[in-house]
């Protein structure tokens, strides 16, 4: 059965990925000072402002502004007078301490007890991998980052010195049954200044960036590709759409070809399980597929505020096993210890490594150094 599967990215200078990256610097900045802070941190962003806001209860002095600063700066927003820039736009920071009442949950008195820290909300997580590709990802979405960050790096090198910092791109693959067979449509927009006309653009973007890199085995004469679609994106980042952090967690994951719990991942530690649970939850998927048990492997993980042993543990390989789900699930109870204390100590959750993986997904190729994306179940 022919089917088609599309998957999205975006560049570092989309403006929710602005706020993730923000954010994720400031838990980063924190851990590098005290581990056992707890962190639920959010950004938005608009026109020439950034608003820093939540709950952190933590011994580290971070300058959360400048901290914001360099990350923009960083991201390619440094020119004046475009609407949104390192310098000069407007950084406000409301933050509190954690609640009390959560607090009474996650955190034991103890050494003994610190493994059975309770979870720092209810809710569930899932993990996905699959044989399409070498990262045990689904190939749109891998494709649609590979899209994304080649347009980052020929601006970054000045290969095409007109490019602005925020873009989007999505790819279309056909499949047949279960196998990717070619590319159908790649849509990519980026940002530009004015000086570039529209034909230059789609011929530079076609030569330097969608084709170098796609897989040239599978595009054909029937690929579609279209590039800026509107003819004009001169306004772009948070001065022409506001941004805000948590709002692509399809891109941070899947890309849709997996279930999603709705958590986001982005400025919040390690004991928030939207984060920790989703990475074991990905590493046991990931596992399970590269054993050879399944060619396809979706987890459930659900929790409870306050305890440490997850509500549920859900296998499902869709029909592609190779053992029974029987058995590959008291593997994974074997194996997988899914408290988040637990978690936090094996995938060492309280290093600053986060900004690592704040754009370009959390998992498959951009995360592959990361712990949870370790293969060490193959027998």
């Amino acid at each position: 059965m022919i089917r088609y599967f599309t998957s999205e990215s975006v560049t570092c200078g989309h403006p929710d990925k602005v706020c993730d990256q923000i954010a994720d610097r400031i838990l980063d900045d924190i851990l590098t000072q005290d581990s056992s802070a707890h962190v639920a941190c959010e950004v938005t962003c608009a026109a020439d402002q950034v608003h820093i806001f939540g709950e952190i209860s933590t011994l580290a002095q971070v300058d959360y502004a400048d901290a914001a600063r360099q990350v923009i700066s960083k991201i390619g927003y440094t020119e004046c007078g475009c609407g949104f820039d390192a310098d000069t736009c407007r950084i406000t920071v409301d933050l509190h301490e954690q609640s009390p009442d959560i607090a009474r949950g996650v955190c034991r008195k103890t050494k003994e007890e610190e493994l059975d820290n309770g979870a720092g909300d209810q809710g569930m997580m899932f993990g996905f991998a699959c044989r399409e590709t070498s990262h045990y990802m689904p190939l749109p979405i891998e494709l649609a980052h590979a899209l994304a960050k080649r347009l980052e790096y020929v601006r970054r090198i000045g290969e095409l010195p007109y490019l602005k910092p925020d873009g989007k791109t999505q790819v279309t693959v056909e499949y047949d049954d279960l196998l990717p067979k070619r590319i159908d449509t790649v849509v990519l927009s980026a940002q530009h200044s004015d000086s570039i006309g529209i034909d230059a653009l789609r011929n530079d973007i076609l030569n330097h960036v969608i084709l170098p890199a796609l897989p040239v085995n599978m595009i054909d004469e029937r690929t579609h590709f279209y590039i800026n679609p509107t003819g004009r994106f001169v306004l772009g980042g948070p001065a022409g759409d506001s941004g805000l952090t948590g709002r692509k967690i399809i891109v941070d994951t899947y890309g849709g070809y997996a279930r999603h719990g709705g958590g986001a991942f982005s400025g919040k530690d390690a004991s928030k399980v939207d984060r920790s649970g989703a990475y074991m939850a990905r590493y046991i998927a990931k596992n399970i597929v590269a054993a050879g048990w399944a060619d396809q492997c979706e987890i459930q993980l659900s929790y409870a505020i306050g305890l440490a042993e997850p509500m549920s543990v859900l296998v499902n390989t869709f029909g592609t096993n190779h053992i029974s789900e029987e058995d590959i699930g008291q593997q994974v109870k074997n194996r997988a210890d899914c408290r988040p204390a637990a978690i936090i100590q094996q995938f060492d959750l309280t290093e600053p490594f986060f900004s690592q993986v704040s754009c370009y997904g959390h998992f498959g190729s951009n995360a592959s150094k990361m712990p949870w994306e370790k293969i060490d179940w193959i027998i």
